[in-house]
C-alpha cells in the first residue's frame, strides 16, 4: 500500500491507508492508547486496542501504520486512524535530550544547537526553515522573472574581496587560498561578461573573532548586480520591489507558519525612506545625543534611528545612503571627495542589506585600491576586465539568516541558521 500524508487524510474517510512518521504523543487508557502521529506536513491522533501495545512505543520512534480513517472530533483534526497493524520502523532505545512535544521548546540556545537536529523536529523551529525556504524561492522567482541569471562562483579565491584580515586562511595544494567573503568580484565579472543581470545564493565567510548574536563566520548571502544603471538608486528601487514581491509570497504561502509563529509581517510603503548618513548622524545627535559615532553605524545607533523612522516616517525600513569613502571597500564608486555612491538597508534596527554603484572605469578603480591602500597586482584578474568594457553597474548582498530574524523576531541569529557556523561552533 502507498504511503499518504497526514494533510492528504481527509480525503480517505472510511478508507484504508498506510501512514508513516514520528511518534509525537502517547496517552494509555484502560483499554486503548492515542498515539500522535508526526510526518512532515501535520499531526494525526490515531487509536490502538492495547492488545496490540508494545513497550517499544516510544516518543520519537519511527513507525508505519495500516488501518483506517474515522471521522473523528479531536483538537487536531475531524478525522482519525483506527490502527489495524503497525511496524516499527525504528525504535528510539535512548532518553531523548531534549523533549520536542510541548507547545514550545523550552531549552536554552545552547543546548538547542547541541542537539540540532532533534530541535528541528520541533514545529515552531521547523517553521522557521519553511518560511527561509519560501523567502529563498520568492528571490530566485522575482529576479528570474526580471531576467537575471543565477550564477554558482567559486568559494576558493586567491584574495578577499573586502581586503582586511577577516579571511579563512586555508593550504591550496602549493599555494594560499581563503574563503570567499562575497562572490562580489565575480558579479562583476559576469557584468563585463555581458550577462548583465546576476544573482547568487549561496554562501559566504568573515573570519571576525567577535561573538554576537548577529554574526555568523558562515552565512548565506543572497546578492545580484545589475548592468547598465543610472547610479545607486536603481539598485534600491530593485530592492524595494523584491521586497515587496518576497513579503506577499510569505503572505501567500507562509500563513500557516506565519500564525504558528504569531508573526505579523511588515509593510514595504510605495518608497523605503532614504536618509543621507549625514542626516542619520544629526538626527542621532539631536535625538539621542550620540556624538561618539566614527565613519559608521553601531547596533544601538541603528536601534535609535530605527525608533525615529519607525515613528517619524512610519516605516520598518530605512536607507542609509552615501557612507564615508574611507569605510567603504575599494570597488564603491565615490561621491565627491568623502562620500559614496552606496547605501546599507536597516530593517528593524538593524543593518541587512549593504550595496551600491561600483566603479567602473579602469583608470579610478586603480586610483581607489591606491586611496585604499590595496595593491592593485594581487588583484590582477579582476581589474584587467575593466580594461575591456565594462558598464556603469551596481549591487547589493542581503544576509538570509539577518532578514529572517528579523521578519520573525528572533533574538539570535543563530536561531535561523540551519546548521550555525560561529568564533566557537564546529559541531553538529
Amino acid at each position: 500500500m502507498q504511503r499518504i500524508l497526514v494533510k492528504e487524510l481527509n480525503k480517505y474517510i472510511d478508507k484504508d491507508v498506510k501512514i508513516q512518521g514520528w511518534i509525537h504523543r502517547i496517552r494509555r487508557l484502560k483499554a486503548i492508547t492515542f498515539l500522535i502521529l508526526r510526518d512532515r506536513t501535520g499531526l494525526v491522533q490515531c487509536i490502538l486496542d492495547n492488545s496490540q501495545y508494545s513497550e517499544k512505543l516510544t516518543l520519537e520512534s519511527v513507525i508505519s501504520i495500516d488501518g483506517i480513517v474515522k471521522e473523528g472530533n479531536n483538537k487536531l483534526n475531524n478525522f482519525e486512524v483506527q490502527i489495524n497493524s503497525f511496524e516499527l520502523l525504528n525504535s528510539v532505545e535512548h532518553e531523548l535530550p531534549i523533549e520536542i512535544n510541548k507547545e514550545n521548546l523550552e531549552i536554552n540556545l545552547d543546548t538547542m544547537l547541541n542537539n540540532r537536529v532533534l530541535s528541528l523536529r520541533h514545529n515552531k523551529v521547523n517553521s522557521i526553515f519553511k518560511i527561509q525556504n519560501i523567502i529563498v524561492n520568492g528571490v530566485r522567482e522575482y529576479l528570474s522573472s526580471n531576467d537575471f541569471t543565477e550564477i554558482f562562483t567559486p568559494k576558493l579565491v586567491s584574495e578577499g574581496a573586502e581586503g582586511g584580515s577577516e579571511v579563512f586562511k586555508l593550504d591550496y595544494f602549493e599555494q594560499q587560498a581563503y574563503l570567499a567573503q562575497s562572490p562580489q568580484f565575480y558579479k562583476q565579472m559576469m557584468i563585463g561578461a555581458g550577462f548583465e543581470r546576476v544573482f547568487e545564493i549561496g554562501h559566504a565567510y568573515r573570519a571576525e573573532e567577535h561573538n554576537t548574536s548577529r554574526h555568523l563566520n558562515e552565512y548565506i548571502s543572497i546578492d545580484l548586480e545589475v548592468g547598465f544603471i543610472k547610479d545607486e538608486y536603481d539598485i534600491m528601487k530593485i530592492e524595494e520591489e523584491l521586497l515587496k514581491y518576497v513579503l506577499g509570497k510569505l503572505e501567500n504561502e507562509g500563513k500557516e507558519y506565519l500564525d504558528l509563529l504569531n508573526i505579523e509581517l511588515p509593510k514595504v510603503l510605495n518608497e523605503i525612506p532614504k536618509l543621507d548618513f549625514n542626516e542619520v548622524l544629526e538626527i542621532l545627535k539631536t535625538k539621542f545625543d550620540r556624538t561618539d559615532l566614527d565613519g559608521d553605524l553601531d547596533p544601538e545607533s541603528e536601534k535609535q534611528i530605527y525608533k525615529y523612522c519607525k515613528e517619524e516616517l512610519n516605516s520598518e525600513f530605512l536607507f542609509v545612503t552615501n557612507y564615508p569613502r574611507r569605510k567603504r571597500p575599494m570597488y564603491t564608486m565615490p561621491l565627491g571627495e568623502k562620500g559614496t555612491k552606496s547605501f546599507d538597508l536597516l530593517f528593524r534596527g538593524i543593518e541587512i542589506t549593504t550595496g551600491g554603484q561600483r566603479i567602473h572605469d579602469y583608470d579610478m578603480l586603480i586610483s581607489n585600491m591606491k586611496y585604499k591602500g590595496v595593491d592593485p597586482e594581487n588583484y590582477k584578474s579582476y581589474i584587467d576586465t575593466f580594461k575591456h568594457g565594462m558598464p556603469p553597474h551596481g549591487g547589493l548582498a542581503i544576509g538570509l539568516e539577518r532578514l529572517t530574524t528579523r521578519l520573525l523576531g528572533l533574538e539570535n541569529v543563530r536561531e535561523a541558521s540551519l546548521i550555525p557556523r560561529d568564533r566557537t561552533r564546529l559541531l553538529p
